[in-house]
């Protein structure tokens, strides 16, 4: 299949670690992200991969017996190790490994240690089959503290660090959950809550597995998810996966139900907040978006999803091996891995471990063949808009749109200007709330709030005019009817949403206008203000005066309309030798008293016309009389070389006499 066929890959450079082999044991913590190939029980070498060189560690230890379990604390200061069903072994990790252990035993004869994690710094939680027990731990005295025990029976756990939240199941079936959050030193039980089962075994028994539950953060929320088999039988082949949302005060709610329309082994990954389905006899996996319009069902209580697309394999993956040594150095091959693997384990959010190769993988989503998957243009952007790193993306979406040969209709094009604006408004909205926020803040003296994260792409007027519509209209196969039309699209769809039109989107519609000779319907945009009033945009409209003479007063009219364009109005007038319009536009508007009378007097006699020279010079001759009861100019208006010319010209008996 064509590299464009699949929408999921494993990451190109995964971790490679020691395989599972007699003397090799391989464990790895969820919170950290680190894999531990621990030999002979840690004798002959504990090898620590983690994501980045400081949380990859190589140790030796002393070998007290099979590892059941082994983790790092968040400062990968303290090392945890559970070897038995009774206890947990810490040693401390400073400058050097301190290969003193301590350990902190849990409470009760029949108590036993299921599993441990940390939830902070030096706190770590033990989950017994009676409950759970919360410590923190002194590295220095090498002792724990107990903080908190709350007894509950439980068959298993599962646990989310980036909540720091821990869901226990207790009850025969095993259906009855109990969340608890871990916060500042403290630990908050949750309302416990009961997941349906779609058949109750006769005599009950454990039916809720730890391998069909989950947690994760989609969307910001988090959930637990649920697989759910549903019974054997004519039209019940099928299984679902349930989302149950977290909730603070209540039981957590059902809320949503992905339709798989397949059965046997799943696992469940996310990835950019979408929820990947791996089915392990099909070999395929499904992707659904519980955000995503369209494709779904609801009772008003929970909305049924469908994949967002057909299921489809992962994209075939090889590894570089190092082969036979030679001559020129050690022989690299790349084999084929076997993709769903019954090696295969997957944890959250987007991790797929083989033990038995050795490697550790993130699943990515491949959005490029995404665009020609989902036919539908503006489904495809709803669903880009939700996804990380999909700027350029989007951006390509657009540049496709308007394409020949691949062109959408204009109904199509405003609809996708519109979800690209909604979002755009949105951002603009958080970004002038969080710079109020910053001002507040100056003002009281206390620390600059923290700037809201975004996980949605903006695509702002600046993006669009350089990526999409700027080589837009340089393409010649594209009827420049349908250009102005898309374009005057977009600045329908700013202003709508509120956003200030930036000038040079109108200087497109301007000029394509323009290279096409269609000046009358130029002057319907503006006159019925299609095209709003600003400075750069007269200026244009005056440029085009050459080409187009009325340009010239709809810029003029434009510049009234503004009325912070005073000077440049003046500007234009002088420029164009209309003096006596400049000089009653200065009195329309109540400035006659603060222009310069000298660029009036050096644009009057550039005009060569003696009679419009004496108009303007009396003109403003009255002004002095009146501001300052004398016709004469001040010095410092620096007027003397048109004084001269005015006595030379008319002679001295001309200048109006100083009255006494």
């Amino acid at each position: 299949m064509a590299d464009d066929s699949f929408y999921l890959e494993l990451s190109r450079s995964p971790i490679r670690f020691d395989p599972v082999s007699n003397v090799n044991n391989v464990f790895f913590d969820e919170n950290n992200r680190q894999v531990f190939a621990v030999r002979s029980g840690g004798a002959t070498g504990v090898v620590v991969k983690g994501p980045d060189v400081k949380t990859s560690i190589n140790f030796r230890m002393e070998d007290k017996g099979s590892v059941i379990s082994i983790k790092f604390s968040y400062d990968l200061k303290i090392l945890a190790i559970q070897r038995c069903y009774k206890t947990v072994e810490f040693m401390n990790f400073g400058q050097a490994v301190d290969p003193v252990e301590y350990s902190q035993s849990c409470k009760g004869k029949t108590t036993k240690i299921i599993g441990f994690n940390w939830v902070a710094i030096n706190e770590v939680v033990f989950i017994t089959d009676h409950g759970l027990e919360y410590y923190q731990v002194i590295p220095e005295k090498k002792t724990l503290k107990s903080m908190k025990t709350y007894n509950v029976s439980v068959n298993w756990f599962v646990y989310l660090p980036e909540s720091a939240l821990l869901l226990l199941s207790s009850s025969t079936l095993g259906n009855v959950l109990h969340p608890y959050l871990f916060r500042a030193g403290q630990v908050f039980k949750l309302p416990k809550f009961e997941v349906d089962l779609p058949v109750v075994p006769k005599p009950p028994k454990l039916c809720l597995l730890e391998r069909d539950v989950t947690m994760a953060q989609i969307y910001g929320q988090v959930y637990i998810i649920v697989l759910r088999h549903q019974p054997r039988g004519p039209g019940h082949a099928s299984a679902e996966v349930v989302l149950y949302q977290l909730q603070k005060e209540s039981p957590a709610k059902k809320t949503n139900v992905l339709r798989l329309d397949m059965s046997g082994r799943f696992a469940v990954n996310i990835v950019d907040n979408l929820i990947v389905v791996h089915h392990q006899a099909s070999k395929t996996s499904m992707i659904f978006d519980i955000k995503l319009q369209g494709e779904t069902e609801s009772d008003g209580y929970v909305t049924y999803h469908h994949p967002v697309l057909s299921p489809l394999p992962i994209k075939p993956f090889k590894l570089r091996v190092t082969g036979v040594p030679t001559v020129a150095g050690p022989e690299v091959k790349e084999i084929s891995c076997e993709l769903y693997s019954p090696n295969w384990i997957v944890f959250q959010p987007s991790i797929i471990i083989d033990a038995k190769l050795g490697c550790l993988w993130t699943v990515c989503l491949k959005l490029e063949p995404l665009v020609t998957m989902i036919p539908d243009k503006c489904r495809l952007m709803d669903f880009l808009l939700l996804r990380r790193d999909c700027k350029m993306v989007i951006l390509s979406v657009c540049k496709q749109m308007l394409t020949p040969g691949r062109q959408c209709n204009l109904p199509t094009i405003a609809s996708i200007f519109d979800k690209l604006n909604r979002v755009y408004r949105s951002y603009l909205e958080e970004e002038t709330a969080y710079a109020q926020a910053v001002e507040i803040a100056q003002a009281r003296g206390t620390g600059t709030p923290k700037r809201p994260q975004r996980s949605q792409a903006v695509i702002d007027q600046s993006d669009m005019y350089t990526h999409v519509l700027s080589i837009f209209v340089d393409n010649k196969e594209i009827k420049y009817k349908f250009m102005v039309a898309v374009l005057v699209e977009y600045i329908r769809s700013l202003s709508q949403f509120q956003i200030p039109v930036q000038h040079y989107l109108y200087e497109l519609v301007i000029n394509t206008l323009v290279q096409n000779n269609c000046f009358y319907q130029l002057h319907q945009f503006l006159q019925y203000h299609v095209l709003s009033d600003s400075k750069p945009i007269a200026c244009l409209m005056l440029s085009l005066e050459s080409v187009y003479p009325p340009a010239h007063q709809l810029a003029l009219d434009m510049l009234k309309r503004l009325s912070t364009a005073n000077e440049e109005i003046i500007e234009v007038l002088l420029s164009k030798h209309q003096l006596l319009t400049a000089l009653r536009f200065i009195r329309s508007v109540g400035i006659v008293d603060t222009v310069s009378a000298r660029k009036f007097l050096e644009a009057a006699h550039a005009t060569e016309d003696n009679m419009l020279f004496y108009t303007v010079f009396k003109f403003f001759e009255q002004r002095n009389l009146r501001l300052r009861g004398n016709p004469r100019f001040a010095p410092g208006e620096h007027c003397e070389q048109y004084i001269s010319q005015f006595v030379t010209t008319f002679g001295e008996d001309a200048l109006t006499p100083v009255v006494q």
